[in-house]
């Protein structure tokens, strides 16, 4: 049985660099969390290193005797459930939800995101980090993760520094009924075209089976919405970091997850929970 950590007031000052005693936070039972921790801060305020965030938010062990892959979604949601302000994620995010999303970004062997959410953020390729290089050579991977762009129409804008100056090819994944001038034109530009549904869209099971043959088992989505709620109703995501941040927005803005609903709502269970400036980052495992 799982003990619950209040985040007090007390949690909050020590996070800012008061000082903190031992019970800050309680370790988990058999079997339970490993990591609950107070912030992204040590107690006495000390921002943590990459190596300690990488540590913490390692991929399981992938292979023979466990996943053969692993989808782990990156998300941020606002306390009245806005996903974006202004139809961009920026505005409710903090510089400690962008560590963790660089930090989770130089752990995955490719990151899956909606055509969407590439026009309307300016999506750019991933960079290349120094401090990570050693760390990804060993694990067999890319200087950086290669960016996967899941669309059914492909009217992407292939002029964008995503498909003109990655680091690795851009991969493009869409149906088996897609425009083969489309795909002509996507092809010419430099990405790499990934069959992985029947029709004209994405079978979700298909993307992560179709990444997986191309060696990419470490997957992150960043969404948007849309995509996640299509990887959500397929029972194809093993994980959920989800950044709470402390702004409420009002208005009609998304969720972090849309589409139908499932059936039955599947549960997770909580693997570690960090807070920085009111901002709570969780993460949340299929169970």
């Amino acid at each position: 049985m799982r003990r619950l950590f209040p985040v007090t007031d007390e949690t909050t000052s020590r996070a800012a660099g008061g000082a903190a005693g031992d019970d800050a936070v309680e370790g988990a039972g058999e079997g339970g969390v490993a990591g609950v921790s107070a912030g992204v801060r040590d107690p006495a305020g000390r921002e943590w290193t990459l190596a300690e965030l990488s540590a913490a938010y390692a991929y399981p062990e992938l292979g023979p005797g466990g996943p053969q892959a692993w989808l782990r979604g990156n998300m941020v949601s606002t306390l009245d459930g806005a996903a974006q302000h202004d139809g961009r994620s920026q505005p409710i995010s903090s510089a400690a939800d962008m560590r963790i999303f660089g930090t989770l970004r130089g752990l995955a062997d490719v990151v899956v995101v909606g055509a969407e959410t590439v026009r309307r953020e300016g999506y750019r390729p991933a960079r290349a980090r120094a401090e990570l290089a050693e760390a990804r050579e060993a694990a067999g991977q890319a200087p950086a993760p290669a960016i996967a762009v899941v669309s059914a129409s492909l009217d992407l804008d292939y002029g964008l520094p995503l498909f003109t100056s990655p680091v690795v090819p851009t991969l493009v994944l869409t149906g088996a009924a897609a425009a083969p001038d489309r795909v002509a034109t996507a092809e010419k530009a430099g990405a790499r075209v990934v069959i992985a549904g029947d029709g004209v869209g994405v079978d979700p099971v298909r993307a992560v089976q179709a990444l997986a043959e191309l060696g990419h088992t470490r997957l992150l989505t960043e969404g948007g919405p849309r995509l996640l709620g299509q990887l959500v109703a397929a029972g194809v995501l093993d994980e959920l970091c989800l950044t709470i941040s402390p702004m409420l927005t009002a208005g009609d803005a998304q969720r972090i997850a849309g589409g139908p609903a499932v059936a039955v709502p599947e549960r997770f269970e909580l693997a570690s929970l960090l807070e920085e400036e009111g901002f709570l980052f969780g993460r949340y495992r299929r169970r």
